[in-house]
């Protein structure tokens, strides 16, 4: 075995070790940021805003997209052992699905061409992805999950919708006024938060 093969072995062994510190510094940081969370006047008290989605956009941005969901499925992970879980995972895997949502796609425009252009290209792409996929999955999983789990009817909570908006009464009603406006909201901060600092940021994740 030649010494650059030992060499690039090694480069290669150090950069795996790299990443997977990374990923778990920013899962970790996407816990905490978890924990802070907005509650918003259009919807109900159970959708509240918090920043997790931003190390996760990081993470897609410095290591590619496949680190990012890496980092999403970490947080989620260690949400699930601190918090546990209510809906038997369905929940969790759902939030996975949503987040990935948005920053997958931004990571994935990005790692093609690293310019701030498609960055916001990215995000913007990955907010209206996450929007879309975010009612389509409130409407047919996580709502009906959350139904069963606290043993209450669909109705009961868009009825908590209606407290808090009167122009929702029904399901669909609930998803565009509520569901839609909150995954919109989010990914618009998350991208600005991470569009403001990522330069600032970026080279440390490169240091070696």
């Amino acid at each position: 075995m030649s010494t650059e093969t030992n060499v690039a072995g090694k480069q290669m062994q150090r950069s795996g070790v790299k990443v997977v510190v990374q990923v778990g510094m920013l899962a970790a940081l996407a816990l905490i940021l978890m924990f802070f969370e907005i509650p918003l006047p259009f919807a109900p008290s159970f959708y509240e805003i918090d920043f997790s989605e931003v190390p996760v956009l990081i993470g897609c941005f410095t290591m590619g997209p496949l680190a990012g969901a890496a980092v999403e499925l970490v947080k989620i992970l260690l949400a699930l052992v601190l918090k546990g879980t209510t809906t038997a995972g369905v929940g969790e895997i759902a939030n996975f699905l949503i987040g990935c949502a948005l920053c997958v796609p931004a990571g994935i425009i990005y790692k093609r061409k690293r310019t701030r252009k498609n960055a916001l290209i990215g995000m913007a792409l990955g907010t209206l992805l996450m929007t879309v996929i975010g009612c389509v999955i409130n409407a047919y999983v996580l709502l009906p999950a959350y139904s069963a789990a606290f043993g209450m009817p669909l109705e009961a909570l868009v009825d908590m919708g209606t407290a808090v908006n009167s122009h929702i009464t029904s399901l669909p009603t609930f998803v565009v006024l509520a569901v839609a406006p909150f995954n919109l909201l989010k990914g618009i901060l998350a991208s600005g938060i991470v569009f403001l600092i990522y330069k600032k940021i970026s080279p440390v994740f490169k240091m070696r």
